[in-house]
C-alpha cells in the first residue's frame, strides 16, 4: 500500500520555543529476534520509579514513525505512503530530558518542544485517573490527521488510519519488549482533554496513549 514520499506532518501549534532536540540514532541490530519479542508482548501496566534513557525513547519513536529509506518510507506501512499519523510524547523521568511535552519529527529525527513541566497526572486525569499514565516514565501518544488519507480515499481513508495507527502501536509493543520495557496501549480518555494538554491542531485526533516504563 506505500508508494511515493512522506507528507508534511507539521501540524501541531503552540512549540514553545524554536530549537528542537536531536534524538540518540536508531539503532537497527539487536540481540533479541523478533520472534522472541512477539512471543514475550505482554501489556504491562505497572512500573518502577525508575528512568528510561533518551536512547530508548529515541528507538521508540522510531520504532513507531521512522524513517527507513531515502524515499521516506516509514516503519509502519501507510495507505499510499500519506502518513496520516503524528507522535508525541509526554516525558516525565527521561534521563537528558526535560519534563515536557514534545512532538517527534520523524524526517530528521527530533522533538519538536510543545510544552515545559511534568504533565503526567494531567494526562492521567484525561486518560479516566488510569495509573499506569502517571507513574511511566514517559507516555507516548499516537494522534491522526484524517484529512491526509481521506483526501485520496474518501471515507474508507479513515479505516486506514486506524490500521496504520494499530501498526505503530504494534511496533512500539514489540521494541518495548526488546528494550526490556513495558507499555500498554489505552483508548479510554477524553479527547477534548488530550488535545488540550497536547496543544494539538484541530484537524488531529488522539488515537491511543501508550505509558511506558521500568518492569
Amino acid at each position: 500500500m506505500e508508494s511515493g514520499l512522506e507528507s508534511d506532518g507539521n501540524t501541531s501549534q503552540s512549540v514553545t520555543g524554536n530549537e528542537t532536540i536531536d534524538l540518540p540514532a536508531p539503532r537497527t541490530e539487536s540481540a533479541a529476534s523478533v520472534e522472541e519479542a512477539i512471543a514475550g508482548r505482554r501489556s504491562v501496566r505497572e512500573y518502577t520509579k525508575e528512568p528510561i534513557t533518551l536512547q530508548e525513547v529515541s528507538q521508540l519513536l522510531w520504532a513507531a514513525q521512522g524513517i527507513t529509506s531515502p524515499e521516506g518510507h516509514r516503519t509502519a506501512p501507510s495507505a499510499g505512503a500519506l502518513y496520516p499519523l503524528e507522535v508525541y510524547v509526554v516525558a516525565g523521568s527521561v534521563g537528558d530530558l526535560p519534563a515536557g511535552i514534545y512532538r517527534y519529527i520523524p524526517a530528521e529525527h527530533r522533538l519538536a518542544p510543545i510544552r515545559p513541566g511534568d504533565l503526567r497526572s494531567e494526562l492521567a486525569e484525561a486518560a479516566i485517573g488510569q495509573e499506569s499514565v502517571r507513574d511511566a516514565a514517559a507516555n507516548i501518544v499516537i494522534a491522526g490527521v484524517y484529512e491526509r488519507t481521506t483526501g485520496k480515499y474518501g471515507e474508507r481513508g479513515i479505516r486506514y488510519v486506524h490500521i496504520e495507527a494499530g501498526h505503530a502501536a504494534e511496533n512500539i509493543y514489540l521494541q518495548a519488549e526488546s528494550l526490556g520495557l513495558g507499555t500498554v496501549i489505552i483508548g479510554a480518555f477524553e479527547d477534548a482533554a488530550l488535545r488540550r494538554i497536547l496543544g494539538m491542531a484541530e484537524n488531529e485526533t488522539p488515537l491511543a496513549v501508550m505509558p511506558v516504563g521500568r518492569t
